[in-house]
């Protein structure tokens, strides 16, 4: 039998020698599997390990090419500056006029030699009493509001996603998540051995029919939910499909992780925990209120839980520092929280705008709003003439926007294109749960280029996208 390594090996000196160019398809399978006298599983396996490597992207209905962008660990750019792009898309981290004066103003109390003192002392998994109040009035929204004797705390909210997880899921176990997530959510499962179990949905999210059937399937350990302000689509669950979703896993008695990261810039949509309080856990952060650097992870947990989720904290290493705590308290006391989250609403909303009048071409003729049961819009535009540039998926309150691209670009070819032009965006690969089945889209980040900047990216990812892939006869 042949070994699906020595042949992976030998079609990767192909791709690394040139001899197989950026964006060339390889040959279907069975064909492949002909050719070199071996079965078609094999042939699938040689596959498979070209997509491990990051040196091809597999596509359902389409084939399997040669990576046209260099691959990226999963997620890193979202994190971290992991391009030298002039114009970063990737990272999306908004940032207020004044911010760094507004926080350095509130921060000095606590340089006094008696504050610090306390403030240096280690921090425990369930915080302090007053960063325990503190925290439950800043996430309380209409309809819930957390207790703050369930609430822990960690050293940021991607900590805190990790620290549910590792509480609720074995190694081996089974995680509902949406076809399309946070990509490092697949990281973290990875390093905990959890299996993602990608769940069938709609312009809501996940379809209830399609979660019971997979759990029906083969039981779900706990499943991951971004209900409001979607990452990458937007998208923002109504109260209807909350509430069918809630009922649901209450009937299953299946566990919940609800990320409510973005949801800061969707003061109207309620928490999905209000459905099922005593299974969701809620994951929460000031990395966007604030900033990445000056952070804290929001972990609030269902009755009885506090103990078992405070040993996943303390075991992982991910407590939140006690001098974090004590700033996050005086951030939220004397407003600039609240400060800071009105004037990044606003510029998000500048940001949209922007969008809409650089990217799309028409926006009069082809922006539609599609109102929900929370009275607001999941907008979605049909950009260009009769789709030349595609449709991207976004919402009025959002930093991202989900574009999908039209044929004949793959999310690959102009991820390279944007780059080639100086500009770096998210390939929806990134987002997929299933390796085999990529979106042709790519997220846009708004929140971290200046204004003027993300004005020229726009219209230049416009012209690119209506040109075509280089070779097509585009434009």
């Amino acid at each position: 039998m042949a070994d699906f390594r020595l042949i992976a090996d030998r079609i990767a000196e192909d791709i690394v020698t040139g001899r197989l160019g950026p964006g060339q398809q390889l040959p279907p399978q069975r064909w492949f599997a002909r050719r070199h006298r071996i079965a078609p599983s094999t042939a699938g396996r040689v596959y498979g390990e070209l997509v491990r490597r990051g040196l091809v992207v597999g596509e359902v209905g389409r084939g399997t090419f040669v990576r046209a962008a260099p691959a990226v660990a999963q997620g890193r750019a979202l994190i971290e500056t992991a391009t030298s792009a002039p114009v970063n898309l990737e990272l999306n981290y908004p940032s207020a006029a004044g911010q760094s004066e507004l926080v350095a103003a509130s921060l000095a109390p606590l340089l006094r030699a008696d504050v610090l003192t306390e403030a240096m002392r280690p921090g425990a998994a369930d915080g302090t009493a007053a960063a325990r109040e503190s925290a439950a009035r800043l996430l309380a929204v209409p309809g819930w509001r957390p207790d703050p004797a369930q609430l822990l705390f960690t050293g940021n909210a991607r900590q805190a996603i990790a620290a549910a997880l590792a509480s609720l899921v074995r190694p081996g176990g089974r995680v509902g998540v949406e076809e399309l997530t946070y990509p490092l959510v697949k990281e973290i499962a990875g390093r905990l051995g959890v299996v993602l179990v990608p769940l069938a949905g709609d312009a809501e999210g996940v379809r209830p029919d399609a979660l019971a059937a997979v759990h029906r399937a083969a039981p779900l350990s706990a499943l991951y939910l971004q209900p409001t302000l979607h990452n990458p689509t937007s998208s923002t669950m109504s109260e209807r499909r909350r509430g069918e979703l809630g009922d649901l896993v209450v009937a299953l008695g299946l566990p919940v992780v609800e990320d409510r990261i973005w949801s800061f810039l969707r003061p109207d949509a309620a928490a999905f925990a209000a459905h099922a309080p005593g299974l969701t856990h809620v994951v929460d952060g000031l990395s966007k209120r604030v900033a990445p650097g000056l952070t804290v992870g929001f972990l609030v947990v269902p009755q009885g839980r506090a103990e078992a989720v405070g040993a996943a904290v303390r075991s992982g290493g991910w407590s939140a520092g006690r001098f974090a705590l004590e700033a996050a308290v005086r951030w939220t006391a004397d407003g600039v929280v609240r400060r800071l989250v009105e004037e990044k609403r606003a510029d998000a909303a500048r940001r949209q705008a922007l969008l809409t009048d650089h990217l799309t071409a028409h926006p009069t003729d082809h922006l539609t709003a599609h109102p929900t049961e929370n009275t607001t819009a999941n907008l979605t535009a049909h950009l260009g003439e009769q789709g030349a540039v595609g449709t991207v998926r976004t919402d009025p309150h959002a930093y991202f926007a989900w574009w999908e691209l039209p044929a004949p670009w793959r999310a690959d070819t102009f991820t390279a294109a944007a780059a080639a032009h100086g500009i770096a965006v998210t390939p929806g690969t990134a987002f997929a749960v299933d390796p085999h089945r990529t979106p042709d889209a790519v997220r846009l980040g708004l929140a971290s280029a200046p204004e003027e900047e993300l004005a020229r990216a726009l219209r230049t990812l416009a012209a690119v996208a209506a040109g075509g892939p280089p070779g097509s006869g585009g434009g």
